[in-house]
């Protein structure tokens, strides 16, 4: 049903996007509360929350409940595992799904040829480095995708591009796509070269890389997590990779975040761990904006909103 009154929207996220908000043609009124301690603390005039994944809402009450006004949260993470459940019960979201696929995929491809062409290990510094060294290469390789949402799909379409074969793992059902194989979690450890986990981080999926699967892989496997920390057993992870059966690791996530000083991961010398920073250099900031209006847009019409979060699925 279309929205006749003007909306209230209280907006969690910075003054800019506030003074953006303010110029809809709706005339929205809207509540600034930038970077709050307490993101669970919402006014009850709100209809609309416009937030991010702030640590801190995993500190909000156990037995708390959104305000009844409240209608529809936009968040800008794609994850939404840090809010409280009753979100996902309550009220309707939706998140910043695809927004930082493209620079993620990148990212993701920066690894992969750091791992394959050494360059660190092969720069001649002087006269005795002109000599000769092996390197690897991407084309003819398999690249292993666990999860193909957007972010998925744009690391697909870059390896397709350098001529990798690319196998893929979701969990609805798909019939594959052109150059695209469908595969098992089982088979792709045990076939790729190089594997990105990027899929969301639930209840199911917590944890889902172990030592089974690590213990499976083909050896000499560079894993690459961009997704979320909690999906790998990391105390696996750094077993696999001391007795040798994972070859590599790149992690722009973990768990916690940031690792404490001393953490194993940080001793291993063929694991590289950067700070959760694989979405940046991107427009990002404009995308959101670009998708926030176009959803009020939508949410005043009473028309479907994009990227809307599954309950049942938690993303």
């Amino acid at each position: 049903m279309p929205v006749s009154e003007r909306p209230v929207i209280l907006n969690q996220l910075g003054p800019e996007l506030g003074k953006t908000l303010k110029e809809h043609p709706s005339r929205p009124v809207v509540i600034q509360s930038s970077f709050p301690d307490e993101p669970w603390k919402i006014v009850p005039e709100a209809d609309i929350l416009v937030t991010g994944g702030f640590a801190n809402w995993k500190q909000a009450p156990r037995d708390w409940r959104f305000p009844e006004r409240l209608k529809w949260v936009q968040s800008q993470t794609t994850g939404i595992e840090i809010y409280p459940p009753t979100l996902l019960r309550d009220r309707v979201m939706t998140c910043g799904r695809g927004l930082n696929a493209l620079p993620i995929a990148e990212f993701v491809f920066a690894a992969i040829l750091r791992s394959e062409k050494r360059l660190e290990e092969t720069r001649a510094r002087s006269e005795a480095d002109w000599r000769r060294h092996d390197i690897g290469r991407l084309y003819g390789k398999t690249l292993g995708l666990i999860g193909y949402g957007s972010l998925g799909q744009a690391i697909a379409r870059r390896a397709l591009a350098f001529d990798m074969n690319v196998m893929v793992n979701r969990r609805t059902a798909w019939e594959g796509e052109r150059g695209i194989a469908a595969a098992g979690i089982d088979e792709i450890f045990a076939t790729a070269d190089h594997l990105v986990i990027a899929a969301p981080l639930t209840v199911e999926t917590e944890g889902m890389i172990g030592a089974d699967l690590l213990r499976a892989a083909r050896p000499g496997l560079h894993l690459v997590n961009i997704s979320r920390g909690g999906l790998i057993d990391q105390e696996a992870l750094v077993a696999a990779i001391v007795a040798g059966g994972i070859g590599s690791a790149t992690l722009d996530v973990t768990t916690p975040e940031p690792l404490p000083d001393g953490h194993p991961l940080y001793t291993l010398p063929n694991v590289f761990i950067s700070p959760h920073i694989s979405w940046a250099g991107g427009d990002q900031d404009q995308a959101f904006q670009h998708r926030l209006m176009k959803n009020l847009d939508a949410y005043l019409k009473g028309e479907e909103l994009e990227a809307l979060v599954d309950p049942a699925r938690g993303y």
